[in-house]
């Protein structure tokens, strides 16, 4: 009786990770994108009059990384799909601009993609214009990379055809770019519906913490009513502990994009087992320290002393100077300065070899160059610019395994 209740926990929350895993993973879309409803309504109406009513129409979906275009772009499909008739006659065609590099390559997936395999180069446009009274919806990922093809041919006839009456086209583009628009030749710009709908997220705190809520709760029919109405209470009250609360403002303030409060979810999800059947907010801190881990500063504790004595040269040369850009010679130098009155435990490296940790730190982008052209300069007087800031370097100071205590002292005296 004991094992058949164990496998029966353990086949509930294998469910319960294969449900929200989806569901973090972007596989499964929500009923309906939170906190967009005018811009769900907008594209769908828009989409709407092609898909059903034959009326070409250009739209661009304009966003930061993460604020759910994507998302938004694939609910509007969904509903659209599921009208009967057009889901037997729309034909969607993707392109990327990752992908698809320049007109070449996005024709022959134009081509693939619409079974006009026969069909050559820009004839594509004149076989969708001639030939096809089925409404095609071409969506243009990364748009903005489509604007650097040669000419800009692909968007000119893309949106040309758009504009005629033959045959029911929408291109939907989607960027990340607010300035996309002036990327656009006058002749395709022309072309261009100058219809934008704007992702810049809107979301309150509350309606954050709502969306946290929604996100881990299971869906109603979840086989388990008991388990199901268990689980949903442990988030209700996860999401009214004051840790977790904190925890998700913190978040909130840095980010409010969709991809990075997933990552924090799934990081939390990842810590529940059939023996821990519920995410507990010590769960939610420890997947939020995963998440706020500063990569610079992980960097930094697997630097040589050498290396960690040159950072902290820098640092006090931005105090000094009050963070203009430094060369090799001026940090060669603040290191000799501490050697000579400081060090009981760092040894005299020859020059060369300063040089050499120099460069490593140039190499792990702890300092990049200010010089645009450093051909005619020496290397010992090219201008540099540390890309920490004193906290990541005094943090990185604290964690060092067995950092000698004159460092330590000399990173935290005034102007070394």
């Amino acid at each position: 009786m004991c094992t058949l209740s164990r496998q029966r926990k353990g086949s509930i929350h294998e469910l319960v990770q294969m449900i929200l895993r989806e569901r973090f993973c972007h596989q499964r879309l929500p009923e309906k994108p939170v906190g967009m409803e005018s811009q769900h309504k907008h594209l769908l109406e828009l989409l709407r009059r092609t898909a059903v009513h034959g009326e070409s129409n250009s739209v661009l979906i304009v966003g930061p990384r993460g604020s759910g275009k994507t998302m938004l772009l694939n609910c509007v499909l969904r509903e659209l799909l599921e009208v009967k008739d057009v889901n037997k006659n729309v034909l969607p065609v993707h392109l990327n601009g990752l992908l698809q590099t320049d007109d070449r390559i996005a024709l022959k997936e134009i081509t693939r993609q619409l079974n006009l395999e026969n069909v050559v180069g820009d004839k594509v446009f004149v076989s969708v214009k001639e030939s096809s009274s089925r409404p095609v919806l071409f969506i243009l990922d990364e748009f903005d990379l489509f604007a650097h093809h040669k000419n800009q041919t692909l968007l000119y006839n893309l949106l040309d055809v758009s504009q005629s009456a033959q045959a029911p086209v929408a291109v939907i583009g989607l960027t990340c770019r607010l300035d996309v628009l002036e990327l656009l030749e006058k002749r395709v710009k022309s072309r261009f519906s100058h219809r934008q709908i704007h992702l810049l997220s809107s979301l309150s705190f509350i309606q954050y913490l709502d969306n946290v809520r929604s996100q881990l709760s299971l869906p109603q029919d979840f086989p388990d009513t008991k388990f199901y109405d268990e689980w949903n209470d442990s988030i209700k009250t996860l999401c009214e502990d004051q840790s977790v609360v904190d925890v998700l403002q913190r978040h909130y303030n840095s980010s409010k994009d969709f991809r990075s409060l997933h990552l924090l979810l799934m990081l939390a999800l990842s810590r529940v087992s059939a023996s821990k059947p519920a995410i507990k907010p010590t769960d939610l801190l420890e997947a939020s320290r995963v998440c706020m881990v500063d990569s610079k500063a992980n960097i930094l504790h697997g630097l040589s002393i050498l290396e960690l004595c040159l950072i902290i040269a820098m640092k006090h040369l931005n105090d000094i100077y009050e963070g203009e850009p430094f060369n090799f010679q001026m940090v060669h130098n603040e290191f000799k300065k501490f050697l000579q009155r400081k060090s009981h435990s760092i040894h005299n490296f020859d020059k060369p070899v300063v040089m050499k940790a120099f460069e490593h730190l140039q190499q792990l982008e702890l300092i990049k160059s200010m010089d645009s052209s450093t051909a005619k300069i020496q290397k010992e007087y090219q201008l540099m610019k540390l890309l920490l800031d004193h906290s990541q370097i005094m943090e990185a100071l604290q964690k060092y395994p067995q950092c000698p205590t004159d460092v330590k002292q000399w990173a935290m005296s005034a102007f070394g």
